[in-house]
């Protein structure tokens, strides 16, 4: 029986071995197109799985910038007011034609996997939800220097800043 048991778990650590090898493997290529896309200040939209737009940050600056006062209220500090540059996300859209008005959310992901969905009400609303990429007057900077972009989306209308997207974003997805 002893022995028995020993075999059985030493297949199954074997087997779990070979799925955690098979996922990084697969994700690998993943994890450096995200580098990428950190590095470039790329957005890519997608919707039904097709991609509509891929925009770097010299285009998006171009989109209608605006500056915007809000309080950043976290956790581990009282409520800040910080200066922000950016653009409504709506302008995004927009700029490429893409009507969003007959969906029902928008997805964002975060380089660091973190992902938040917002209603298409939400996004259409005015001055509520931004891509930014200045915080008082200075460069998000990327998470890998420490900062917390290279854009961050900011809903204006949340005022405790818990439905804000920092290292954003990799992708932007319509549904």
């Amino acid at each position: 029986m002893k022995k028995r048991t020993i075999l059985i778990v030493g297949l199954v650590v074997a087997v779990l071995v070979i799925v955690v090898g098979v996922t990084a493997y697969l994700n690998m290529g993943n994890f450096k197109e995200k580098k990428e896309m950190e590095k470039s200040a790329v957005i890519l939209i997608k919707s039904g799985g097709k991609e509509l737009a891929r925009v770097d940050m010299e285009y998006i600056k171009g989109l209608g910038e605006e500056e915007f006062s809000v309080n950043l209220d976290t956790s581990e500090t009282d409520p800040e007011e910080h200066l922000y540059t950016g653009i409504p996300m709506k302008n995004l859209f927009n700029a490429f034609d893409i009507d969003i008005n007959k969906k029902s959310s928008v997805i964002a992901k975060a380089i660091d996997g973190y992902t938040i969905a917002f209603d298409i009400e939400e996004v259409l609303e005015e001055e509520n939800i931004y891509i930014a990429y200045k915080m008082d007057g200075e460069s998000l900077g990327s998470k890998i220097d420490g900062g917390s972009g290279p854009y961050q989306i900011i809903v204006r209308k949340d005022p405790f800043s818990q439905r804000w997207c920092k290292f954003s974003c990799t992708k932007l997805r319509i549904f």
